[in-house]
């Protein structure tokens, strides 16, 4: 799998890719991950990648011909599944999503900046938009590693129990049921005895009540009417 990021904060991004699972990754050849600097497609002595809106209003606007240079740039190099436009208005990642894209090997992904970038881009380029949340964040950067993240887990051998991602929050459309290690007491705060005795059929029943329970009280917006 490989993913193709375009900001013009490139050093945003080298912390979040450059540890734990996504560096293990990157490591077994399971994924790529490429950062481009958009500046290096502008043009001008000051590589000026934004203007002021047309119209007026606040803000600056991200101009068309640095995205569409090094868009075309690399789609010249490869076919893309898809070309992801991170923006607060678009669908919002979840993980039937994430399990979705996981299933797809080329990826680019544009993080914006300021008012946002040109809607030229998105109506030409861009086939798929996502929110990481109702928020608003400095620029796209941070939710394009959020989606990498989200992805980059469910490649098969990623993970060293590759069954860990499989009972993870929201795959069955429920939260985790609460987790413990040693020590079974401590300070007098104790394991719940059925996740000591053995009983494997009896220990998975708990934890599906459990994570009923906790996704009732948590996100009741998970369950249908009649589970309430």
């Amino acid at each position: 799998m490989r993913f193709d990021i375009i900001t013009v904060l490139p050093g945003l991004l080298e912390s979040p890719f450059a540890h734990s699972i996504l560096l293990r990754a990157q490591k077994k050849g399971l994924a790529e991950i490429h950062v481009h600097n958009l500046r290096d497609h502008a043009s001008g002595k000051q590589k000026s990648v934004d203007d002021y809106p047309y119209g007026g209003g606040s803000g600056m606007v991200m101009n068309v011909e640095p995205f569409a240079k090094c868009i075309e740039a690399l789609k010249a190099e490869r076919e893309y599944d898809d070309i992801i436009f991170m923006t607060p208005d678009g669908e919002t990642l979840n993980q039937p999503m994430a399990n979705q894209l996981s299933g797809k090997t080329n990826f680019m992904i544009l993080c914006g900046h300021y008012k946002g970038i040109d809607q030229r881009i998105r109506d030409i380029y861009v086939t798929r938009e996502i929110s990481v949340g109702d928020y608003v964040l400095s620029g796209g950067e941070l939710p394009a590693a959020i989606v990498v993240d989200a992805v980059v887990r469910l490649i098969p051998g990623v993970l060293n129990d590759e069954t860990s991602a499989l009972s993870d929050s929201f795959q069955d459309g429920l939260l985790d049921a609460p987790v413990y290690t040693r020590p079974a007491d401590w300070n007098g705060h104790k394991v719940p005895d059925i996740l000591l005795s053995g009983n494997t059929p009896q220990i998975e029943k708990w934890r599906f009540e459990q994570a009923i329970e906790r996704t009732r009280q948590r996100r009741p917006d998970l369950l249908g009417d009649d589970e309430i």
